[in-house]
């Protein structure tokens, strides 16, 4: 599991590298729907937030909730663990369904050339 701080710059880069391959495609490929690329920019940017804003989670037991130091240790552990695996499948979810809305918008001619390109 990573920091907060790696986490956050993970995010950023994902997120950065998602709305940058969308700003180019609407900018030199001849024929697609720059109005469905800027929305879908704007469900990257929403993206980015949302999971940002998720990464504060706290652990809400104190150690005297729990016998011993060594329980509240390794429930404060799988406590962090399994919000982090959710935080990541959400991600990992959302990116995945842009990922797909982008490839919808392309035109068809486009998608014919990344395939031979991809090919060779």
């Amino acid at each position: 599991m990573a920091n907060k701080r790696d986490l956050k710059k993970q995010i950023k880069n994902i997120c950065g590298a998602l709305a940058s391959e969308c700003a180019l495609a609407s900018q030199f490929v001849p024929g697609i729907d720059r109005e469905k690329m800027n929305e879908i920019i704007g469900k990257i940017a929403d993206l980015q937030v949302t999971t940002i804003e998720r990464l504060g989670v706290a652990f809400d037991k104190s150690p005297r909730d729990f016998d011993n130091q060594v329980a509240y240790v390794k429930a404060k552990k799988e406590y962090f663990a399994k919000a982090y695996k959710a935080l990541v499948e959400g991600f990992n979810t959302q990116a995945e369904e842009i990922v797909k809305e982008m490839n919808a918008v392309l035109p068809q001619a486009q998608k014919d050339a990344n395939k031979e390109a991809a090919a060779k």
